[in-house]
């Protein structure tokens, strides 16, 4: 590329601000999309989950707890039984969508920034069905909800390993280069092993899809619009 195609390039790159006299409301940054490569924006990715709500019938007996060769011991009993009686709050069996997180809200802080409102990208006629699924299934599901949303990032369609389906995702380098970041004083995993040095019991819990249960406020879900 020579000096003048990277200058063009840069003036194309910068983004274009639509006149304040021609809204009443403020004013929305568009930017032109370019070139694509999934090493360099990883960490600015969020994948999208295909969830449904169908799911197997789960009983006690699917709660495995110890040797499944051998016989639980009256204290296991009880921990199963327990387990059991709080079986509205756990993952079910098969691909189900996990009950909302309570307490948690999660919040992004961009400041006074104005909304950043980027292009859609081209999708591959051949994949244009199967996405379209893929967001019905999520509308269907309450995950994603329609927008009328000033804010916009693109979404990114990849594809799987077998070359036919898809995965949708989200870029969002626009909205993190923006995202005032939340100081908190993260507890030293050498810490926390010491304390569990003088444990005799411990648990260990996974939250199943846990990025997709924590609600959102109202001023997040306008900043993490997509289309």
């Amino acid at each position: 590329m020579d000096r003048s195609e990277a200058t063009q390039r840069s003036e194309e790159d910068k983004p274009s601000k639509i006149d304040e006299a021609d809204s009443a409301e403020a004013p929305v940054y568009y930017h032109e999309s370019g070139d694509l490569f999934a090493d360099d924006i990883e960490q600015h990715l969020t994948v999208l989950p295909e969830m449904s709500t169908a799911t197997e019938e789960v009983t006690i007996n699917d709660i495995q707890i110890g040797d499944p060769d051998v016989p639980l011991t009256a204290d296991q009993q009880r921990l199963r039984s327990l387990i059991w009686r709080s079986r509205h709050l756990l993952m079910g069996k098969g691909n189900a969508l996990p009950p909302a997180a309570r307490w948690t809200i999660c919040d992004i802080d961009v400041g006074g920034a104005a909304p950043i409102a980027q292009r859609v990208r081209p999708v591959a006629p051949k994949h244009r069905e199967k996405l379209s699924d893929l967001i019905k299934g999520l509308l269907a599901d309450k995950i994603v909800q329609p927008s009328t949303s000033t804010w916009a990032s693109p979404i990114v369609v990849i594809i799987k390993k077998n070359g036919v389906d898809v995965s949708l995702c989200i870029d969002y380098r626009r909205v993190n280069q923006m995202t005032r970041l939340m100081v908190y004083p993260m507890p030293l995993i050498s810490d926390l092993l010491e304390d569990l040095d003088k444990a005799l019991w411990y648990c260990s819990l996974d939250m199943a899809s846990g990025f997709w249960v924590v609600e959102m406020n109202g001023q997040r879900s306008r900043i993490e619009s997509s289309q």
